[in-house]
């Protein structure tokens, strides 16, 4: 299997906790952030400009996608400008459409058009790929998040869908696609093999980078000797005539 060091996606962390941000950006395998509102609201944040501000000051060389989070077009716009002007790193997240099912399409050309750096969101077919790469083609550095994972919590393989859209995306010079919402480890290497330029990832799937490559044997000890572990510590016991089966702290 690949190394760590043989994959060329780049891994971006996905997050809003400041300190875990602060914490792997120490880490040189992570070469981006992103956030999102339903992030920030988790990690409790309540001033979501004092947030980004923050971050940018303490990250100020990695790309960052902070997202709108209006539901009118018009104060869309208006948030894209004000994020954007945050930092040069700054990539603004625009959902493909509002609330009410209508494109974000005519925004996110003009956006483009204005010089903004973009990072389409919530994305789930080829035909939303294809309509959003219209508008984005030639322009400013540009990102196109599709959703992976929750295509794969649908019951669907997205492998196929990211395959497609990764050639879709090599047509233009400026975009990169993102194999967002990732759900286990696995989807950074086919990611890779897929030929997406980023994949984005919570810390509970960072952890687990220290696993790649581990020998299988060692492994299933490892959990043999968790299971047993965890079994005395919970005192659990067996009344046998062996009483070998007894387990007490």
């Amino acid at each position: 299997m690949k190394s760590l060091a043989d994959l060329k996606v780049q891994i971006f962390a996905d997050g809003a906790d400041k300190a875990q941000m602060l914490r792997l950006y120490a880490n040189p395998l992570i070469q981006g952030f992103t956030t999102n509102p339903t992030l920030m609201r988790k990690a409790g944040i309540r001033d979501y400009q004092a947030f980004a501000r923050e971050v940018l000051e303490a990250i100020p060389d990695r790309p960052i996608s902070f997202e709108v989070f209006s539901d009118d077009f018009a104060e869309m716009e208006a948030q894209a400008h004000l994020i954007a002007g945050w930092g040069d790193n700054v990539y603004v997240k625009i959902p493909i459409s509002n609330t009410k099912a209508q494109s974000s399409i005519p925004l996110i050309s003009r956006l483009a058009t204005d010089g903004v750096k973009i990072n389409v969101t919530a994305m789930m077919t080829l035909d939303q790929v294809h309509e959003v790469l219209e508008v984005l083609a030639d322009g400013p550095p540009a990102c196109v998040s599709v959703f992976a994972g929750r295509i794969a919590d649908t019951g669907r393989d997205p492998v196929p869908l990211m395959a497609e859209a990764a050639q879709q995306v090599r047509q233009t010079s400026n975009v990169q696609l993102i194999w967002a919402s990732p759900r286990e480890l696995l989807n950074i290497f086919q990611a890779d093999d897929m030929g997406c330029h980023i994949i984005t990832a919570t810390e509970d799937i960072l952890k687990k980078l220290t696993l790649v490559g581990k020998d299988l044997d060692e492994y299933s000890l490892d959990t043999v000797k968790m299971f047993y572990s965890d079994a005395l510590s919970a005192g659990f016991q067996l009344e046998t005539k062996a009483a070998t089966t007894a387990f007490r702290k």
